[in-house]
């Protein structure tokens, strides 16, 4: 059974028709371990969009045997998904479990995104972000039926996308529940910059970048 819908993917053929312009790989890690609830959906997920455009690939490795790609796509948990340029090795833009509910709509966007190579970030943020010179990690946790998530993980993967220094996680509270509890999850869309600095809420650009800047100087002085 399939999990678009065939009126939604003649809507995405046509919508990747008009904007991609560079091949986009969808780098999945899935686990042959019965504890992954939704393995099988994300690799349909992913099989069902690369339906929709010839510039859509996807590579697809397993966590617990192909442990060299995990390294270099520093991913830690399963299932997962890298947005990246075709043949590009690349975590900066990753989806920890399901993109499902509002977060399918967060996919689409990074593929658009990653395909032409823009990302749509004001001129104050950028001048921000643009001072990050050394490793900057940033989780979103994200519910699927959460309509102001995908603004958070939309930041997260522009700011990312804009700075190859940034890394933007989305990663599904309810999945990871380990994860969400060891920041103290209680409400979504929460983030996590570098393990110290944490907001609530979908933020402004501005607003956004201000954490990542604060989160970076902490860093520095450590």
């Amino acid at each position: 059974m399939a999990l678009i819908k065939e009126e939604d993917k003649q809507f995405l053929q046509s919508e990747f028709t008009k904007y991609l312009r560079d091949d986009v790989d969808l780098v999945v890690f899935t686990s042959e371990n019965e504890d992954c609830r939704y393995c099988k959906e994300v690799v349909q997920i992913c099989d069902e969009l690369a339906e929709t455009s010839n510039k859509i690939s996807v590579k697809k490795f397993v966590f617990e045997k192909d442990k060299d790609e995990c390294k270099k796509y520093g991913v830690t948990k399963y299932p997962a998904v890298a947005v990246t340029k075709h043949d590009e090795t690349s975590g900066r833009i990753m989806y920890y479990g399901i993109p499902s509910g509002y977060e399918f709509g967060s996919v689409i966007e990074d593929i658009k995104m990653v395909s032409t190579n823009e990302a749509k970030i004001s001129a104050k943020a950028m001048e921000i972000i643009s001072k990050i010179d050394k490793p900057v990690s940033i989780k979103v946790f994200v519910t699927t039926s959460c309509p102001y998530c995908p603004r958070a993980v939309g930041t997260a993967h522009k700011f990312a996308l804009a700075n190859s220094n940034i890394s933007g996680e989305m990663i599904e509270a309810g999945e990871f529940s380990n994860d969400a509890n060891e920041f103290g999850v209680s409400s979504v869309p929460h983030i996590v910059i570098n393990g110290d600095v944490q907001f609530v809420g979908a933020r402004s650009d501005e607003e956004f970048a201000q954490f990542i800047m604060e989160a970076y100087n902490h860093s520095s002085q450590a």
